[in-house]
């Protein structure tokens, strides 16, 4: 793996970015715009998922990282639920909720791999050096 030296060339980041986006579209163009405490817990977690994976890799540590990249899974969980809400609300179809929670569930997938193979490097970060 080559080393990457931003956290914006990370590509289970830009994958959140780009699912952040899709959830804030939802509740610009949809019903959920009025919803407010469902808007506004769905957009925090989504969010959620692209801010603890920066977070954690600024910290320059491994140990650290991996506990942001755990938050960052977890996150993108609760927006998995939460997408069922909506969908039980009728702010989506059954075509978008599918959709939204396989790429969330793909995603949850590649910060789990990312997180085994940090697990598997003795390097600990350039804070412990």
């Amino acid at each position: 793996m080559a080393t990457i030296k931003r956290f914006e060339d990370m590509e289970i980041w830009q994958e959140a970015r780009r699912l952040a986006k899709v959830i804030h579209d939802l509740t610009v163009n949809t019903n959920l715009k009025s919803d407010l405490k469902l808007r506004d817990q769905i957009k925090a977690s989504s969010g959620s998922v692209m801010d603890n994976i920066a977070e954690g890799f600024e910290r320059d540590g491994n140990v650290e990282f991996r506990q942001f990249l755990s938050i960052a899974k977890g996150s993108a969980g609760e927006t998995r639920s939460q997408l069922y809400r909506i969908f039980d609300c009728g702010y989506i179809n059954q075509e978008t909720l599918t959709v939204l929670k396989n790429d969330y569930e793909m995603l949850s997938g590649k910060i789990k791999n990312f997180i085994s193979y940090l697990n598997k490097k003795d390097f600990k970060g350039i804070k412990f050096q």
